[in-house]
């Protein structure tokens, strides 16, 4: 039964996500957002929905270690798809196409990620309200880094994609107003939202049942299903050629899902919930900081002079490779 549910839930995830993107591909077009605004801030928000009701029900069952590694492993794998997609759309250099902004949230991410290491390696046992000192300095860096995106999109000077406006509108499936979009995404939302605490329902049942670790199951399991939402927001924005939409869900995502930390240590009454993860926890955060190295440098390689056709694929094959290797470890260790 608990498989049943968890393969329902992913499905209503997945079917759910097509109409997300679509209906905020169609807001930032009509809209003064544009498409890395939207899918940094918007849609990625959306689709981190899953991460959110998963870590909620988490610490509801008093299993903060899914709470965590589900982030943490959701950001693994986001990169993972963005890497993927953009080697089998090499043709179209995806990344030539990003925002400045889009490179600040990157950096911003790994900064996230360097102090939930520090956190997890150096405890520093400080806390107020029973909330870790570490996740006050991530919401400040969260909000400041907020602003230095929105000043880095406001001055970018971004290459236009291949795709002409005609044939955007073409790829919709009809004409929708602003309105039934705006509708529709809050709808498709609202799906995403219930699906998440399903998964994770079923995800904490499977990982009892099977005595496989919760860590791991968090990490790779429930991650990857919660993740489903990325898969196909950024396979839709590279079909309708909003290229920053794509790379903007990813990556803004990255971010929601770490301020997700945030909201789960307030939940958490016990203690600082860094402190009651799995060890295997400082190697996944390790694998995170190592692949935003490569996906930034791989956005910074994209837009200089050197790169080409026959060498595009050469950071998001170095991030595939690093993914299945950090993957293999986690399993080894956990």
């Amino acid at each position: 039964m608990m498989y049943i549910l968890f393969i329902v839930a992913a499905v209503a995830t997945v079917l759910s996500a097509v109409k997300l993107s679509t209906y905020a591909d169609i807001i930032g077009e009509r809209t003064s957002l544009g498409g890395m605004m939207v899918g940094t801030l918007l849609l990625a928000g959306a689709t981190s929905l899953p991460e959110l009701t998963t870590s909620i029900t988490a610490i509801a069952v008093d299993n903060p270690d899914i709470a965590v590694s589900n982030v943490l492993g959701s950001n693994l794998f986001n990169l993972f798809i963005l890497a993927i997609l953009d080697l089998y759309y090499r043709k179209k250099q995806v990344l030539t196409y990003v925002d400045r902004g889009n490179i600040t949230t990157a950096y911003m991410s790994f900064g996230l990620s360097a102090i939930i290491f520090i956190s997890v390696m150096l405890p520093s046992g400080y806390h107020f309200m029973n909330i870790g000192i570490e996740m006050y300095l991530m919401v400040i860096f969260y909000i400041v880094g907020l602003k230095i995106i929105g000043k880095s999109n406001a001055n970018s000077a971004v290459p236009e994609t291949a795709a002409s406006s005609e044939e955007t509108e073409a790829y919709h499936t009809g004409a929708i107003s602003l309105k039934k979009a705006k509708v529709g995404f809050v709808i498709a939302a609202a799906v995403i939202f219930i699906s998440g605490s399903l998964l994770t329902i079923a995800g904490d049942a499977i990982a009892v049942s099977t005595g496989i670790s919760s860590s791991f199951v968090g990490t790779f399991l429930i991650a990857g299903a919660t993740s489903l939402p990325e898969v196909v927001t950024v396979l839709v924005a590279i079909q309708l050629a909003n290229y920053n939409l794509a790379v903007g869900n990813i990556l803004g995502s990255n971010l929601f899902n770490i301020m997700i930390l945030v909201f789960a240590d307030i939940l958490y009454r016990q203690e600082a919930i860094l402190t009651m993860v799995h060890p295997v926890t400082t190697f996944t955060v390790i694998a995170l900081l190592g692949l935003n190295i490569i996906i930034i440098g791989g956005m910074l390689f994209a837009r200089s002079k050197a790169v080409s056709l026959k060498n595009y694929y050469l950071p998001s094959s170095a991030l595939v490779v690093a993914y299945l290797i950090s993957s293999y470890i986690i399993f080894t260790l956990s």
